[in-house]
């Protein structure tokens, strides 16, 4: 569990909580209730999932996922 401070936002506390951004829809999908939140209040109540819930990146992306270097 994890209570937010003013101001924060989901990327940030996936950084700060989680260790990179990467897990910033992890973090959404286990609070589906606050995913229309885009600045938090204080005290809001977020559960942060646990790094063995959180799945791999398959090897090979979808076409979509790819970033392309000119």
């Amino acid at each position: 569990m994890y209570k937010t401070s003013y101001g924060e936002m989901f990327d940030e506390i996936a950084y700060n909580q989680l260790g990179s951004c990467r897990y910033v829809a992890h973090l959404i999908e286990s609070n589906y209730d606050f995913v229309d939140v885009f600045i938090f209040d204080d005290n809001v109540e977020l559960t942060l999932p646990t790094i063995e819930e959180i799945k791999p990146m398959p090897k090979k992306l979808p076409a979509w996922r790819i970033l392309h270097e000119d």
